[in-house]
Formats: C-alpha cells, sequence, structure tokens
C-alpha cells in the first residue's frame, strides 16, 4: 500500500488526470467535493458515473473503459464489494493508480492491482492528502506533519 509521504507526493505530482469513479453531480457529496477541489488545483476530473451525462462541466462516461483518452489514477467512490471489478477495470485501461477514498479497504482490489503494477492507496482522501502535502491545509491552522519554512514544489 502507497502511504508513505514520498509515494503519496511522487502520485499526486505524476498524476494529471484522474477518472472519478461514483462522482456525483449534488454539491454537498463528499465526491463532488473532492473533484472540485483536484480541478481547481490543475488536475483533469474525469466522471465516471452512468447517472449523468456531464459533472463540473466535463463529460461523464458510464465505465473507465469508455473514456478514450489515457487515465493516470483511478479515485474510487463506490462501495467495497464494486472494487474489484473496478480495479480489473482500471488495469484493464493501462492507469497508474488505484487510489479506494477514506473509509474503503478492500484488500482483494488492493492485491490484484498491487500483482498487475499499479501503484495502491487504500482508506485515504485524495483531496486531504493533496492539502496535506502542498500546503492546502494551512489556512485553517491544520498540522500538515511537514516542517518547512517553504512549499514544497
Amino acid at each position: 500500500m502507497a502511504d508513505e509521504i514520498s509515494t503519496l507526493r511522487r502520485i499526486l505530482k505524476g498524476c494529471r488526470t484522474i477518472a472519478v469513479v461514483g462522482l456525483s453531480a449534488e454539491w454537498h457529496r463528499p465526491s463532488y467535493f473532492a473533484a472540485k477541489y483536484m480541478q481547481g488545483k490543475g488536475y483533469r476530473v474525469v466522471p465516471v458515473n452512468p447517472r449523468y451525462p456531464e459533472v463540473l462541466g466535463e463529460t461523464s462516461y458510464p465505465r473507465l473503459e469508455d473514456i478514450p483518452f489515457p487515465i493516470d489514477l483511478v479515485d474510487v467512490f463506490r462501495k467495497e464489494a464494486d472494487m474489484v471489478p473496478i480495479a480489473h477495470s482500471a488495469i484493464a485501461v493501462g492507469a497508474r493508480v488505484f487510489w479506494q477514498q477514506l473509509g474503503l479497504k478492500n484488500a482483494e482490489a488492493d492485491a490484484l492491482v498491487r500483482a498487475a503494477g499499479l501503484d495502491s492507496v487504500t482508506d485515504r482522501c485524495v483531496k486531504i492528502e493533496h492539502a496535506r502535502l502542498f500546503g492546502g491545509l494551512h489556512w485553517a491552522g491544520v498540522n500538515t506533519r511537514v516542517i518547512s519554512a517553504r512549499r514544497p514544489l
């Protein structure tokens, strides 16, 4: 599992296109809040949800396999029981990272993607990790556990 600060920083620096599986168009849902934050930080967010034609100004796709361009990171906001099929899809589309959101930790999906050579992150929020590692939490007085007089590049 990729949970070291250096690994998370490498992932978030190198992965600029994020497919968000289960992204809701409802502004109060955690998936929307996290995706909007990442979009505001310059990431391309690709919604994967058959319920919507568009979310956050981006075309929404029913499945990962329907996305016509490369995906770096698959960020999953679905129940744990859905993780293994989504992991297979992430492998099939050539994603580099499989990220199970906060509260999600499917060991079978984790092992599957790691065996295929993907980085795997479980039980973490991409928005929280980005804010923690790249200075986005400082305004609220939250301890980012990064000790430095300057922001990381």
